[in-house]
């Protein structure tokens, strides 16, 4: 009967529950973390989606109107449509640039 009785902590609990508590709690916040990214990210793609979308249908709808209104030798139609794209990307840009920092922020700040 060489066996030693386990430890009890102020609690109660053996150190050996301790460790299998901390280690589920761990999986949790994990659990959790992952399913806030995989939410996170389809909204992102949404957002990154109208936001390239919005202004390249709003150019191309502008120069529609004045292609139609004042014609001439150049489409506006075109040029209105590229450059909405260009502001559209520019803007996806500035949203993912922001997500970036926000989640290398949370990272740093987020270790026990």
């Amino acid at each position: 009967m060489s066996e030693k009785p386990e430890q009890k902590s102020v609690t109660g609990e053996t150190e050996f529950s301790q460790q299998v508590g901390e280690k589920a709690a761990r999986k949790l916040k994990a659990q959790r973390h992952v399913t806030q990214t995989v939410w996170s990210g389809l909204g992102m793609m949404g957002l990154i989606g109208w936001s390239v979308a919005i202004p390249t249908l709003l150019g191309a709808a502008l120069g529609l109107w004045l292609d139609k209104s004042y014609p001439g030798g150049h489409s506006w139609t075109l040029m209105l449509l590229a450059i909405g794209l260009g502001l559209g990307c520019f803007n996806a840009w500035h949203w993912v640039a922001k997500e970036d920092r926000e989640i290398h922020g949370q990272e740093g700040g987020d270790h026990d």
